[in-house]
């Protein structure tokens, strides 16, 4: 009985990695035409980019807040509070800032595609298109994966911003804290590293985001239900996978 459900679960896993290995490689093919896809990108790069900036400025902009002042509680009487900018400053470039903004863009981008690519599925645009000559490849999946690469870095350069800044007038009206005092712990311990580090991450939050909203979108299956599931897993496997790439970008680069 064992044997029989970890061969069917191997079965299953085989099946999966093909399947994606296969849609990849579709999507390989597909980018050659690009007179199909370069017209559409800059729609999704408005979709994706501009659209995601008002929940990322926000989620940054609270974590910037809450992060000065449990640097404060944490630091009092062990360091001097100019450390309060350093904490900041390095949480969010390295670590909070793409992490946070991914996983929220996660919710937001991945089942957005997932939804609107699944809607079309089973109401068979996606067929309509073939029939018309088009790659659903390169009219469907490249324009978004490819916005999201390009986006998802200045989302993150923007929430930043937001973060760093919050967190400096949180310090200066909230902690008696001096805004020399803070950006000397701003600079202090600050390496280049700290700023592309965040941004190359999230290149490829946002690049799995899309491929895997493209992918659930794509294999969406039996009206309404399916697509609201194809939605689900598409932010579920989003957002696990956005842990398991920051995991492995430390271990690879930190």
């Amino acid at each position: 009985m064992v044997i029989d459900f970890l061969y069917l679960r191997v079965a299953r896993g085989l099946t999966l990695a093909g399947a994606v290995g296969q849609f990849v490689a579709d999507v390989v093919r597909s980018a050659r035409d690009v007179t199909v896809w370069l017209g559409l990108t800059a729609t999704q790069m408005r979709r994706i980019g501009v659209g995601s900036i008002p929940i990322a400025a926000l989620i940054a902009g609270f974590t910037g807040i809450v992060l000065a002042l449990q640097a404060s509680y944490t630091l009092t009487g062990v360091v001097p509070m100019y450390f309060v900018g350093v904490l900041v400053g390095k949480s969010l470039m390295l670590e909070l800032s793409p992490v946070l903004t991914g996983l929220a863009l996660a919710g937001r981008v991945g089942a957005n595609i997932a939804a609107e690519l699944g809607t079309m599925r089973v109401t068979e645009q996606v067929d309509a298109l073939e029939t018309l000559a088009y790659d659903r490849h390169s009219f469907l999946v490249i324009p978004r994966v490819l916005a999201a690469s390009l986006m998802f870095p200045a989302v993150v350069a923007l929430a930043t911003v937001v973060g760093v800044v919050a967190g400096w007038i949180t310090s200066i009206n909230l902690l008696d804290l001096s805004s020399a005092e803070f950006f000397k712990g701003l600079r202090l311990f600050y390496k280049f590293k700290d700023i592309w580090y965040g941004l190359v991450k999230s290149i490829s939050f946002g690049m799995i985001i899309a491929f895997i909203g493209c992918w659930q979108g794509l294999r969406a299956t039996g009206g309404a239900e399916g697509v609201g599931r194809a939605a689900t897993r598409a932010v579920v496997a989003g957002a696990a996978m956005i842990l398991v790439l920051d995991a492995v970008w430390a271990v690879l680069v930190l």
